[in-house]
């Protein structure tokens, strides 16, 4: 019993957490050579390829997560507002023409020179940072409805700068990761049934609105996000647009529509074609011959070239993966010294998950595409490091567990 006790505290790092994120990574850099080996390959030298320039990134973002270990977490949430604030700042930043820079409709980077700096990756931090230090309080406090909605206005402040960018997913993923925290926290049941049913309630009205309203009375939305949902919803273009008996004008939506859907299908049809054991590495056809889309096939459609490549066995390695690390975080939850680390670790682990079903439910058609990075796997930078800093977290409440 001693001996356990002792072995127990002597454990400064989960390791299984780590040789999970581990596997991860080095499945990533694995598959965006193999999605990206095609176009580069014998073009560029290997420090500007793309799977080089992911190996550099898990190397920064492994450095600043043991940053994040060397600090006790309680010191880093004394500056969890003033990240918060700086991070508000940033996303403000990023809309004005000058220093956010645009991509094919959205503004969502600052421009570093030497890469591209994605801010609303790290806002997600700095709120969760931000609500674990807010509700860490008494639970008679968090009784009050005006501690509630603070909290609230602390989720809902990034949310529409996120949004303007616009970048629906970064900002959706927000509401179950602060409302999840805010629950765990300890605030009256009630508040939360209210809330959730005004929100359900107003999504259905939303979707309600896209689909069938007439165009004058339609949310006003950007484009590209309008044909996603639609192509989501599987309503037609023809009947969306009320266009009568113009035949020109019909069969250009129909041919917009299919062009719309056509990553989408791809990647179901990379998926199924795995099978059970997959086409082997770099032997994808669909990756290989470049159906799936090659502006998203090494970051948002990454799942589905490992699914063709490595068959539902390798899918299935990936999602075990994934629930070491979000089971040993919600273990991590439960062992933590106080509210504040439980919080925390709650916060990430939503965080995470929320990414995870989104990206691969995008991937086989269970959710809109939204453009959210599957974490640890996909390409880009602020992506990776977010990633790691948030496993750095966790690690770091995990490694203070003990220190009563």
């Amino acid at each position: 019993m001693i001996n356990t006790v002792h072995s127990e505290r002597q454990r400064k790092i989960d390791l299984p957490q780590l040789v999970a994120v581990l596997c991860l990574m080095l499945l990533s850099i694995a598959f965006v050579y193999s999605a990206t080996m095609r176009n580069e390959t014998g073009i560029a030298a290997f420090y500007r390829q793309t799977y080089f320039r992911q190996f550099v990134w898990f190397g920064l973002g492994l450095g600043a997560a043991a940053a994040v270990c060397a600090v006790d977490y309680h010191t880093i949430c004394r500056w969890s507002f003033v990240a918060y604030s700086l991070s508000i700042l940033v996303l403000i930043a990023v809309l004005i023409p000058k220093i956010g820079t645009t991509h094919e409709g959205a503004r969502r980077w600052i421009d570093l020179g030497a890469f591209q700096f994605q801010p609303s990756e790290f806002a997600k931090l700095a709120f969760i940072l931000a609500q674990a230090n807010y509700l860490s309080r008494p639970v008679d406090e968090l009784r009050q409805p005006g501690i509630f909605w603070r909290a609230i206005g602390l989720m809902a402040l990034p949310f529409p700068l996120i949004m303007k960018e616009p970048d629906l997913g970064s900002a959706l993923v927000l509401v179950p990761t602060g409302l999840i925290m805010i629950a765990v926290a300890g605030t009256p049941t009630r508040y939360l049934v209210q809330l959730v049913g005004i929100g359900a309630i107003l999504g259905g009205l939303f979707v309600a609105d896209l689909m069938y309203a007439p165009p004058r009375f339609r949310i006003k939305m950007k484009e590209y996000q309008v044909k996603r949902l639609l192509v989501f919803f599987g309503r037609d273009y023809v009947n969306y647009s009320a266009t009568e008996g113009n035949a020109t004008e019909r069969r250009r939506l129909k041919e917009e529509q299919s062009k719309d859907g056509y990553n989408v299908e791809q990647a179901i049809i990379a998926v199924g074609s795995g099978g059970m054991w997959g086409q082997g590495w770099r032997q994808g056809q669909q990756n290989a011959l470049g159906y799936v889309p090659k502006k998203g096939k090494h970051n948002d459609f990454i799942f589905c070239v490992i699914a063709e490549e490595l068959g539902f066995c390798g899918s299935l390695i990936v999602l075990v993966l994934y629930s070491v690390i979000l089971f040993t975080g919600i273990r991590i939850a439960g062992q933590a010294r106080d509210r504040l680390g439980k919080l925390l670790a709650v916060g990430v682990v939503t965080l995470l998950f929320s990414h995870i079903f989104i990206n691969i439910g995008m991937n086989i058609r269970i959710m809109p595409v939204t453009g959210i990075p599957l974490p640890l796997l996909s390409y880009g930078g602020s992506s990776v490091l977010g990633s790691l800093i948030a496993i750095g977290l966790l690690q770091n409440i995990y490694m203070y567990r003990k220190a009563y």
